[in-house]
């Protein structure tokens, strides 16, 4: 159905509404509320504007006041097989994605994407994959998960501050339309076809505009500020990895990364309905913040990090737990590379199917570096340690289902058309 922009949500829940349904239809509708009926004065880019890293969007994203990254606010998460020969189609795919450079600056006021493959793409290659490039089969990270593996062959991530950007951007991929902003484009061949789009948002008053939703107590509780629906910031600075350290280094990727990305699935009635502030603040930070009161609201004034390192508390993991509890950033952050965390993550909320969702996208140089710390996060060694089992005081386990995990190399832009597994 299409969206109305005559109805009276707010603004922010129509784009939302809209991304999530997709198609020509909700495009012109979120064109329409997003211009308040005028053309939208978006820039333009070029070849020139792009780096050579696809998947660098720090520099051109914002910074709030403590110097955190503002990630774009509507996700397009698109998952697509490929049926063809690459020699045939990587001149037509690469000129579907230059295409949209050229229509959008790279920028969240315009468009950031990441192009990726998957095992099975480069499964129709008689040679492997370099010993540079660690790419598995995804797979259960966990004695308690069974989630199904994402066999699409093509992920491609686009992100914006405006919904009518995402939605654009598809519609052109799909040969939907055949101009943006103004610049003439092209699609993706037909060989390359659209197997399941998964959509979200992230930013204060999104989650709070999308409660009504399976997960969700009906009590709406979610905060006017939270980015995010557990209701805390999580895009400290420090509690991330940098984009240099996300890089494969060296073989004929270099420049290029890794990709992961989950479906999990949130029950977040016990969260909101059963446990108080402190219980929340102690099962996603650390015990230690909750007893000393250093979260106010959201946790917004932590400031560039969680303070999960500065106050000793993956030290203190074993011990919390036989006291109790212990926190998910707590184990999260005991997998760190020197002084450094492994993973960039890139995830984001969704209302797909109705149920509250996080769509968790993580970058890294390899794989195993996202296993390790998904080995930290589980907890599994602190279970059965005093009050924490397995799903329960151990962090936000016993909140998320893992239904679906999918893994892809994104690699360096000159090669991100239908790469061979050996690229010259």
């Amino acid at each position: 159905m299409k969206p109305s922009p005559d109805s009276g949500v707010s603004r922010r829940a129509f784009v939302k509404a809209a991304v999530a349904i997709g198609g020509t239809a909700a495009l012109s509708a979120c064109l329409q509320r997003e211009s308040d009926g005028e053309n939208l004065d978006l820039p333009t880019g070029g070849p020139d504007g792009v780096p050579a890293r696809q998947h660098a969007w720090n520099d051109a994203l914002s910074t709030d006041d403590h110097g955190n990254h503002v990630p774009p606010r509507h996700h397009v998460f698109a998952l697509f097989d490929y049926d063809g020969d690459p020699e045939t189609d990587r001149e037509h795919v690469a000129e579907a994605l230059t295409a949209l450079e050229r229509a959008y600056a790279w920028q969240p006021e315009g468009l950031l994407f990441t192009v990726g493959y998957s095992p099975d793409y480069f499964d129709q290659f008689e040679e492997s994959l370099p010993d540079s490039v660690d790419l598995p089969e995804p797979q259960a990270l966990a004695p308690f998960e069974d989630p199904d593996a994402d066999t699409a062959e093509m992920a491609i991530h686009l992100a914006s501050n405006y919904g009518s950007v995402v939605l654009g951007a598809e519609e052109a991929l799909r040969g939907e339309t055949d101009e943006l902003n103004g610049v003439s484009v092209t699609g993706l061949p037909e060989t390359v076809s659209r197997v399941e789009r998964r959509t979200g948002f992230i930013g204060d008053g999104l989650p709070a505009d999308h409660q009504d939703v399976d997960g969700i107590p009906d009590s709406e509780p979610i905060s006017e500020d939270a980015p995010m629906y557990m209701g805390f910031e999580s895009g400290f600075e420090k509690s991330q990895a940098s984009e240099d350290r996300v890089t494969i280094d060296d073989g004929p990727f270099s420049g290029g990364t890794t990709q992961q990305a989950s479906v999990i699935r949130l029950d977040l009635t016990q969260w909101y309905e059963q446990n108080d502030q402190y219980a929340r603040e102690a099962e996603m930070f650390c015990p230690f913040h909750a007893e000393e009161e250093l979260i106010e609201g959201t946790g917004a004034n932590l400031g560039n990090s969680n303070q999960i390192e500065e106050h000793g508390c993956p030290a203190h993991a074993s011990e919390d737990a036989e006291a109790g509890v212990v926190g998910h950033t707590q184990k999260a952050a005991r997998a760190r590379d020197g002084d450094g965390p492994i993973i960039l993550r890139r995830d984001f909320d969704s209302t797909d199917d109705d149920r509250a969702t996080v769509h968790f996208i993580s970058l890294q140089e390899r794989l195993s570096d996202f296993v390790a710390t998904r080995s930290m996060m589980n907890g599994t060694d602190l279970a059965d340690e005093g009050a924490v089992r397995q799903r329960s005081n151990n962090g936000i386990l016993q909140y998320m289902t893992v239904e679906r995990r999918g893994n892809y190399l994104v690699p360096p832009r000159e090669h991100r058309a239908l790469p061979t597994p050996r690229p010259a």
